[in-house]
């Protein structure tokens, strides 16, 4: 059973920067996609980037250019760094994995993905 972990949320300023790491446990780097998502109360969980086994990312529109999604295999962590936030990125964020090898459904197919991180807040304010 893949297992997932995250930390690094916390509060920022609008137009700060957050790291969120995701520690990844049983699980083969080569063939599975990993991803993020976020959810505010009330909403349904949005996806916000993937990244593939051979590195190939995917964002979600509302953060392309501001969120970057990268892996360190060697370590089992994925990482998501925020930049120049927004009070609308307030979350709480999720890393996610499913086995496959090419992601082929992008950022909007994370909320699909088998198995889930418990969450970490993510706090903008002005």
């Amino acid at each position: 059973q893949v297992q997932l972990s995250e930390s690094g949320g916390g509060s920022a300023h609008t137009g700060g920067s957050l790291r969120l790491s995701c520690r990844v446990s049983r699980y083969n780097p080569n063939s599975y996609c990993l991803g993020w998502a976020r959810q505010v109360p009330g909403n349904d969980r949005e996806g916000v980037g993937i990244i593939a086994p051979d590195g190939v990312t995917n964002y979600a529109d509302s953060v392309e250019g501001r969120f970057t999604i990268s892996r360190d295999n060697a370590k089992r962590t994925l990482y998501l760094q925020m930049t120049n936030l927004e009070p609308e990125d307030t979350a709480m964020y999720f890393c996610a994995a499913k086995p496959g090898m090419y992601c082929n459904s992008g950022a909007r197919g994370v909320p699909q993905y088998n198995f889930w991180g418990q969450g970490t807040q993510v706090t903008v304010g002005s």
